[in-house]
């Protein structure tokens, strides 16, 4: 009854264009965060330990927060990068009271154990991206995705990140319940050339100062108990406790395969990050992809439902100063959605595949 009475109200909306109908966005449109990465030019040696110097000037990112935005999570997490011509370097430091694990065979499902994860997509758009995770063990799955599984995409395991070194270190004593552990480290050295073979279209140009990926991390953490001795996910009425999802760029829902929220990863000589400015309105673009995620997958999902050359006009967004006015196209094939900042005459729009495109006005 509630999807017809939208669909009627869009109906009636849709013939008078003096009404407008309210998105209701509040706290969906996602401003992702942003690190600037800065280049090395010494030998950094992957042991789990950030023991180089360069490591030491290496900015840690704000503490990570649970996925779902309202919840504290229950031990501190926080990450540190640096570049160099061949490598993306990533060191994570996660504090653990008791550090387990169990999964040792690569491109197991490693999130059934506490780990760390990196999401990584070169592209200015939501598809052909990649996923590592790995274990206190030091177990790594490495993966390849088409596009996010919401809009259909498969995982690839028989994806292998050729020439990716990885170490673990650990402050405490894995699998060892008779003491109070530290913490963990991670540290990742990920060939720039095998992420830059996901460019869609593919290019063989090389990663340089000023080169804008998206990237998000994330640590799955799980409550446990002992079972004959071992480590073990904790259950309750016979099923496993649900995980916690820590990140460092907000995702909005408890889904990290929503590319668009990821942060922004931008590739710095030293020198860049005063005089940076995005190719994009992010509000602009971020609201479209929240536009999108509603009518895709949320409660005006029932649009899709409408005549096709249906048009209806959304009551204007005000975000960080900018207002920003949005339009539906019902089409023959599904639909278009535009939006546009006025101010800054960009027109961004996207389809029913989730695919943007970007254009002046």
């Amino acid at each position: 009854m509630k999807n017809n009475l939208l669909i009627l109200l869009v109906l009636i909306l849709s013939c008078n264009s003096n009404n407008l109908i309210d998105l209701d966005l509040q706290g969906k449109v996602i401003i992702p965060k942003t690190y600037f990465i800065y280049k090395t030019s010494k030998p950094i040696e992957i042991d789990g330990k950030d023991r180089e110097s360069d490591w030491g000037r290496a900015i840690y990112s704000d503490d990570f927060i649970d996925i779902e935005g309202d919840k504290i999570p229950k031990q501190k997490t926080n990450v540190k990068m640096l570049w160099d011509n061949e490598f993306l370097y990533v060191f994570a430091k996660l504090y653990e009271e008791h550090i387990w694990g169990d999964i040792t065979k690569r491109d197991a499902v490693i999130f059934k154990n506490n780990d760390f994860e990196v999401f990584i997509n070169p592209n200015d758009h939501v598809f052909s991206y990649g996923e590592i995770e790995i274990n206190a063990l030091g177990t790594v799955w490495d993966l390849f995705l088409n596009k996010p599984y919401r809009l259909g995409g498969k995982a690839d395991s028989n994806w292998n990140i050729t020439g990716i070194k990885s170490a673990v270190d650990i402050n405490g004593t894995i699998n060892n319940s008779n003491d109070i552990d530290n913490y963990w480290t991670v540290e990742l050295a990920i060939p720039l050339n095998e992420i830059s073979q996901l460019k869609d279209p593919y290019s063989i140009d090389h990663t340089k100062a000023g080169d804008l990926w998206r990237i998000n991390f994330s640590r799955v953490n799980w409550d446990f108990e002992f079972i004959d001795g071992k480590y073990s996910r904790k259950k309750e009425n016979g099923k496993i406790l649900p995980e916690y999802n820590w990140v460092w760029s907000p995702q909005g829902k408890i889904n990290m395969h929503i590319p668009e929220n990821w942060g922004y990863l931008i590739f710095s000589d030293n020198s860049l990050e005063k005089q940076f400015s995005y190719d994009t309105d992010i509000e602009l673009e971020q609201t479209l992809y929240a536009i999108f995620r509603e009518i895709r997958f949320g409660y005006l999902k029932d649009l899709m439902n409408l005549n096709q050359g249906t048009k209806i006009e959304f009551k204007p967004e005000k975000l960080n100063y900018k207002t920003i006015y949005s339009t539906f196209h019902k089409t023959s094939n599904g639909f278009i959605i535009e939006v546009e900042n006025k101010t800054s005459l960009l027109k961004y729009s996207i389809d029913q595949s989730g695919l943007i495109n970007r254009k002046n006005i």
